[in-house]
């Protein structure tokens, strides 16, 4: 594992995405987004003014609350986002949603290529890969997601799996929209199990991301924010998020809870 040579998080603004995946009501929602809009743009006093104090939020909803969600947003300062997005354009695909369509209920970002949509749903490095440029094309930031089963970790190739998923995308967009992505290191492993990768597990992959990228382009792989996703919990952000590598998180389960996601914010803005 290698030592991060590039520009340290201070000089790039945290992220923060909560992927509530297929979780949520039309009550239970409403109240969620109250809170949040309450406890994170509340200022100094209230609590940490996001929008002013380098930590950006994000909320990846289930595509039939996009427009409830974008409507409770309006005049916020978190963005809205999917938790996917088709290859295709348009036509006949029954079933799938269009970059078009979540940019016209107001989207910012599209998860690309999560753990879940990998193992449950067979999408390949290759149709994560084409997502990637589809959402670009479209005028959206796709957060790619990689990252290794326990046994491949187990068997000395986390390093060599992430590469090949980065591989793949970084083929079809190149360095230009690998600067305009935003990667989520998300180790398998660890994603709803309560475990969570150490700092130094995670800092030392996030470092391999960002020096893959660099041998390409330098000056992208220091703009590109490279966010931790794996029971991330207001507990542990702050020794996440403190890292030089880890630009914030992409956070699950606690995305669902105001309190606890109010407190892994509040641990970007702190170590922003």
């Amino acid at each position: 594992m290698q030592e991060s040579r590039y520009e340290a998080p201070k000089s790039r603004r945290k992220l923060v995405v909560g992927n509530w995946k297929m979780n949520g009501d039309r009550a239970a929602n409403g109240a969620l987004i109250d809170a949040l809009r309450a406890g994170l743009e509340a200022g100094p006093e209230g609590g940490p003014d996001t929008d002013a104090n380098g930590a950006a939020v994000a909320l990846c909803v289930p595509f039939p609350y996009l427009a409830q969600v974008a409507g409770a947003l309006d005049g916020s300062s978190i963005a809205l986002g999917s938790q996917d997005a088709s290859e295709y354009a348009n036509g006949a695909y029954t079933g799938e949603v269009s970059v078009a369509m979540l940019k016209d209920f107001g989207c910012a970002y599209a998860i690309v290529g999560h753990s879940e949509r990998r193992t449950l749903f067979g999408d390949t490095d290759e149709r994560v890969a084409l997502k990637a440029e589809r959402v670009i094309a479209g005028g959206l930031v796709p957060i790619v997601c990689v990252g290794e089963t326990g046994m491949e970790r187990e068997q000395g190739r986390a390093e060599e799996i992430v590469a090949a998923q980065l591989d793949a995308v970084f083929e079809r967009i190149g360095v230009a929209g690998m600067a305009a992505s935003v990667v989520a290191y998300e180790p398998v492993w660890a994603i709803g199990t309560g475990r969570t990768a150490s700092p130094e597990e995670a800092e030392a992959m996030h470092a391999m991301i960002r020096g893959h990228l660099a041998e390409r382009d330098a000056a992208a792989a220091s703009r590109l924010l490279v966010l931790y996703g794996g029971s991330v919990k207001a507990s542990n952000a702050a020794s996440l998020f403190g890292r030089d590598d880890i630009d914030g998180g992409l956070i699950g389960g606690a995305s669902l809870v105001a309190e606890d996601f109010m407190g892994i914010v509040r641990a970007a803005v702190g170590t922003s």
